[in-house]
């Protein structure tokens, strides 16, 4: 049995691209990670940022679940100082009300935006202190044991979504291991402490009504194409898109301009983002798959496929899956 693989989109706009075609993107790469057997789908909660398309998580997968069948569908995940509790546990109370069995729930605990537009979402700034408590209330709503007495949530109560512990950070690993939840870090952009709080969830884990053992699932970039060079060049291009995107306050920059940026500081920056990446043939993502497997002490790994076009990850989710087929769990 092959170590589990799954998929996080993030939803990309690219320039010139309208939202309905990144929207109608992510459908597609939801049905080729479905059709080559990728365990979920899950979409990030980002605002204010013009080349991301997932801001309302829970309406993409309700559009993304009309047009699969199997394949399990989520938020990695919803910020949830940016929401109440009830509110969220409403929504994927209702996703699983309509896709039974095929929902998942991870909560972050950034913001996942600036602070213009944390104002602009009604939210305190100190809400992030409450991450701990918003959880268990969100839970209690799910599991039909509201810790508010006489609120309910409809759909929701005793839907069992199952949630998810999203971080970077020895925080969030800590909240998993006490609350017995899966941890997700998010070594696809930011992997500086990633080995230290895998070993202390590991070893701090205590086991839950949701999860009697620990449960790590470890972000990873990867662009499997044809040609080692095909690969570089789309991972080039990612590098260009992260550099505007961070550093290119606001501006819709060429690539020469996105270049001057990588050379002039920028690129340290992103490249540390990109550390853990697997980039070119699918022998070579294999490898650069199971070496990241194995330094992360993961049991399932997400996938952030970076190529450039649409066809080219759909190429690339297709190929990182006929690849992995032969690296054990």
């Amino acid at each position: 049995m092959r170590i589990p693989l799954s998929v996080l989109d993030l939803a990309p706009v690219a320039r010139g691209e309208t939202y309905g075609n990144s929207i109608a993107a992510s459908v597609a790469l939801a049905q080729a990670a479905e059709e080559a057997g990728y365990t979920r789908v899950w979409y990030a909660e980002h605002h204010n940022m013009p080349s991301i398309a997932s801001s309302a998580t829970s309406v993409l997968i309700a559009h993304v679940g009309a047009h699969t069948s199997t394949i399990r569908l989520g938020a990695g995940g919803v910020m949830l100082p940016n929401h109440s509790p009830l509110t969220i546990a409403e929504q994927f109370g209702t996703l699983e009300a309509m896709y039974p069995g095929r929902i998942d729930l991870g909560l972050g605990r950034a913001p996942g935006s600036d602070q213009n537009t944390m104002y602009a979402l009604r939210r305190d700034p100190a809400s992030a202190e409450r991450f701990p408590q918003d959880v268990l209330e969100l839970q209690g709503y799910l599991t039909g044991r509201s810790r508010v007495p006489g609120v309910q949530a409809v759909p929701g109560r005793g839907a069992h979504v199952p949630l998810y512990v999203l971080g970077s950070s020895m925080f969030g690993a800590g909240l998993a291991a006490a609350l017995g939840l899966p941890y997700a870090f998010a070594s696809h952009f930011a992997p500086q402490l990633l080995e230290p709080a895998v070993a202390a969830y590991r070893r701090d884990f205590r086991p839950s009504e949701q999860l009697g053992a620990p449960h790590v699932i470890a972000g990873v970039n990867a662009v499997a194409a044809d040609t080692t060079e095909a690969a570089r060049e789309a991972l080039e291009t990612t590098r260009r898109r992260l550099a505007v995107g961070l550093f290119g306050q606001g501006r819709d920059l060429d690539d020469d301009a996105a270049d001057l940026l990588l050379s002039s500081g920028a690129g340290r920056h992103v490249d540390g983002m990109l550390t853990h990446t697997a980039a070119g043939t699918p022998a070579e993502v294999r490898e650069a798959l199971a070496d990241f497997a194995r330094l992360a002490d993961a049991d399932e790994l997400i996938v952030a496929h970076q190529a450039s076009t649409t066809e080219a990850r759909l190429r690339s989710v297709r190929l990182t899956a006929e690849a992995m087929e032969s690296v054990p769990a």
